[in-house]
């Protein structure tokens, strides 16, 4: 039973949005390092990633959830689901909104998916650097007149605009709790996750449009050597065709090996020491739609 101490505030908060709102990059913002990966491709988050927040008064464990759109594929169906799940697990929801964005038909399905939900829901226009407060406040009123919310914070999470604000607001709604995780844990994710997350974002920014969503990284082997500290890991990059693995290894096995470089170094500020990663492609024929391969490469339905 975890110890609730008098005065010590502790909760779950989830960050939902429709692709592109920036909800990877509050987190990383807040937590103070990267633990979900950015991409300026839609649904670049497929699972649910928890950053951890603590402080000598409070935790907030927020979540980072897939971006809610309309599914074309298992992948898909399965994103959507773990978004959904979330909201019935926390103390407080971030509807996460692009400012330069109107209102749109998917903002609207997501409050629609929040009526009847007792759960507190902020409003967070994530942006306003990009926005003029004229143009800002039209928008607001649009979501405003749609539902009926606990606040709206604006913020630039990538400035760090509003940040300090949004905590203390989110604060004073978090109940009196125990301290679920221990101060120094920032994510409940394994190294092995964050790992394969910050090797498939390499793949994302590299291939620009050419390659969609089709791509998974699994972890073969991670090993410490026996005579040094360093860290040897063995990954596969998954993709859906022949022309795929093309584009993957490139000209010579060039952009494979800059997507390796550059992985290399943010895991070795992940682990805090040396790192020898050598990366596979292998194909795996439309492996989004296949139950087998989804539970194959982490992606368990079974779990939310």
């Amino acid at each position: 039973m975890l110890e609730v101490n008098k005065g010590y505030k502790s909760g779950f908060i989830s960050i939902i949005g429709r692709p592109n709102s920036g909800k990877s990059t509050f987190l990383n913002r807040v937590i103070g390092q990267k633990i979900a990966i950015m991409s300026d491709k839609p649904q670049t988050t497929r699972n649910k990633v928890q950053g951890v927040l603590t402080t000598d008064k409070q935790q907030m464990i927020f979540i980072d959830t897939p971006g809610i759109n309309e599914p074309r594929h298992k992948l898909g169906d399965f994103m959507l689901k773990v978004a959904k799940n979330t909201l019935r697990e926390v103390d407080a929801i971030l509807l996460m909104v692009d400012s330069t964005d109107r209102i749109g038909k998917q903002d609207r399905y997501i409050l629609e998916m929040l009526k009847g939900n007792e759960t507190p829901v902020f409003l967070v226009m994530n942006k306003i650097d990009l926005i003029h407060p004229d143009k800002l406040l039209s928008v607001i009123e649009s979501f405003r007149k749609e539902y009926d919310f606990a606040d709206v914070l604006p913020i630039s999470a990538l400035e760090g605009i509003n940040i300090e604000k949004l905590l203390e607001v989110l604060t004073g709604y978090l109940p009196e709790g125990p301290q679920y995780y221990p101060a120094d844990q920032v994510t409940d994710h394994p190294e092995r996750f964050i790992i394969s997350e910050l090797i498939r974002e390499k793949v994302l920014h590299l291939t620009h449009e050419e390659i969609p969503h089709s791509i998974a990284v699994v972890i073969e082997k991670i090993k410490r050597e026996e005579d040094s500290e360093m860290i040897r890991i063995n990954a596969t990059i998954m993709v859906e065709r022949d022309s795929q693995k093309g584009i993957v290894i490139g000209k010579k096995g060039a952009l494979l090996k800059e997507v390796g470089v550059r992985a290399r170094k943010d895991i070795e500020m992940l682990l805090g020491t040396k790192v020898f990663l050598e990366l596979w492609v292998k194909v795996q024929k439309d492996w989004r739609n296949k139950k087998i391969h989804l539970r194959d490469f982490g992606f368990r339905d079974d779990e939310y």
